[in-house]
């Protein structure tokens, strides 16, 4: 299985851990439109979604999903992303860090659940190096 197949396979298992009537949170790049792409499918099964970045919310209101800000909602029950790097203790990295802050206040600040995608490189000793 190539990147962009394994990517769309993780968006795929990813929507099955949505609930229904929910706020999904959102990450930003490759993984995350193709989870985008797979949340059109079942809109009507959620109420919104918090976006990490601007590309996020366009791409979700393109696709019929109501994007809120992230300082109007309380809980998450999901949040889904990508990332570069990920050690054994869960401690992760993104490639550019443009929308980390808003990535991480959904992550780690909202979210109940964490669904993701990391690098081909596998579990790593530590990020960044």
């Amino acid at each position: 299985m190539n990147q962009d197949e394994l990517k769309k396979a993780v968006a795929q298992a990813a929507i099955t851990h949505v609930p229904a009537g929910c706020i999904v949170g959102v990450g930003t790049g490759s993984t995350a439109n193709y989870f985008i792409d797979a949340l059109g499918d079942i809109r009507s099964r959620i109420d919104a979604a918090v976006a990490s970045s601007e590309a996020s919310a366009s791409r979700l209101a393109a696709r019929g999903i109501p994007v809120l800000d992230l300082n109007h909602v309380d809980d998450l029950p999901v949040y889904v992303d990508g990332a570069d790097e990920v050690t054994e203790h869960l401690a992760m990295i993104k490639g550019g860090g443009g929308a980390l802050t808003r990535s991480r206040a959904e992550a780690e600040g909202l979210a109940d659940r964490f669904a993701g995608r990391f690098g081909s490189s596998g579990w790593i000793a530590a990020v960044g190096l």
